[in-house]
């Protein structure tokens, strides 16, 4: 893919000016967030999956989670969990400004790994990771138990900066984050699929499993 036909997909769907100002305070506290490609397919996601629950590992300033809501259900909650809170309420702004009553979004400050495990099996229509690249695996194990079956986990940053395709790359994040992609390219129970928006987008759906 050329550059400037990368950049016509990116912008494909245009962000708003609440998203803008979320990318702003991201840039002032120093998180990157999902790119707009990557914003737009979360939205479709949730929309397709007509999702009530959503978990998000890693809040930032709202950008991701502004997205899923805007796809989600008018019933719909999302769960956002991140260890820093001072984020957390940059984010709860951000859905303010964007018209979202605050019961929509319930935050939960703490690290992930000791969140998720608190959260109810199968409940969710959707989580959406984008923490610590060496738990990732880790938040798959929590995601298949979240999950009910036809859910979806996503992992942002699933490229890596270019450095996943690059055997030669060996550092700890790059090889969470390669090692996550094939687990979940081989897992029996999930239909998966690496999308090139972004920083790269991997998803997959945890399958239909029969009733005992």
């Amino acid at each position: 893919m050329t550059p400037a036909s990368w950049t016509y997909a990116e912008g494909f769907v245009a962000e708003d000016e609440v998203l803008a100002a979320a990318r702003a305070r991201s840039e002032e506290v120093g998180v990157v967030p999902i790119g707009p490609g990557g914003g737009a397919a979360l939205r479709f996601l949730a929309s397709v999956l007509e999702a009530r629950a959503v978990v998000e590992v890693g809040t930032g300033t709202g950008v991701s989670g502004l997205w899923l809501l805007r796809g989600m259900r008018a019933d719909g909650v999302l769960t956002t969990v991140d260890i820093e809170t001072e984020h957390q309420r940059l984010a709860r702004q951000t859905f303010t400004e964007a018209g979202f009553p605050t019961q929509r979004a319930r935050t939960i400050s703490g690290a992930a790994l000791d969140v998720l495990p608190r959260l109810t099996d199968g409940h969710y229509d959707l989580v959406f990771c984008d923490g610590d690249k060496a738990e990732y695996a880790a938040y798959l194990s929590e995601a298949l138990r979240l999950l009910r079956p036809g859910g979806v986990v996503a992992f942002d940053n699933a490229l890596w900066h270019d450095r996943v395709a690059d055997p030669a790359r060996r550092d700890e994040e790059t090889v969470a984050i390669r090692e996550l992609g094939r687990e979940v390219a081989a897992h029996e129970g999930l239909v998966p699929v690496l999308l090139p928006v972004g920083d790269g987008l991997l998803l997959a759906k945890k399958e239909w499993a029969p009733a005992d």
